[in-house]
């Protein structure tokens, strides 16, 4: 479902899955954001699209292996922020925004979480999703910099490895800081 530009008056629940795993990278674009955990988006696939970056792509709802599900953290955003966030995603031209439903396991710091137990709870989530450019690609090489540091951030707050391994370094390849 397609989000409008709306104001709200309370904080919106985002769901970052590309380079916005990056705490540091969230730190600047969204100052006033909060980290509130890692969430899990069933039934997509998550890829680099033909533009360089990081998209999803809605599957069969009958898909059930870590290629057909995105794992992602969680940020609360406050007006400001979002639409600072809004711009750096290149809303409408790039990304739309989007609700989604996800499963979150809530941290209040930036320790771990097991995803390996059930998710505490179940709530929509703001998400950016290209819809014109589905197309699996190559990344652009300054992207893959800020990937392997938003997947260091992610591995380290729960997000598993072995989705890790199976989905997002068929495109990120890991190099050395």
């Amino acid at each position: 479902m397609a989000l409008t530009q709306a104001p709200f008056s309370t904080p919106t629940i985002y769901f970052g899955y590309g380079s916005n795993l990056w705490l540091h990278q969230m730190s600047l674009r969204c100052p006033t954001s909060t980290y509130l955990g890692v969430a899990r988006l069933s039934h997509y696939t998550w890829l680099i699209n033909d533009r360089g970056y990081a998209n999803v792509v809605k599957n069969a709802p009958d898909s059930e292996s870590y290629s057909d599900q995105v794992y992602g953290l969680v940020y609360s955003l406050l007006l400001e922020d979002e639409k600072r966030l809004d711009r750096n995603e290149g809303v409408p031209d790039a990304y739309t925004r989007e609700l989604v439903t996800c499963e979150l396991w809530p941290s209040d710091t930036h320790s771990k979480v097991n995803t390996s137990s059930p998710p505490a709870e179940t709530r929509s989530m703001l998400v950016y999703i290209d819809q014109n450019r589905t197309t699996p690609d190559q990344p652009k090489d300054e992207y893959v910099y800020r990937m392997n540091q938003g997947i260091r951030d992610a591995v380290e707050r729960g997000v598993p490895e072995e989705y890790v391994r199976d989905v997002m370094r068929k495109f990120i390849p890991q190099k050395d800081e």
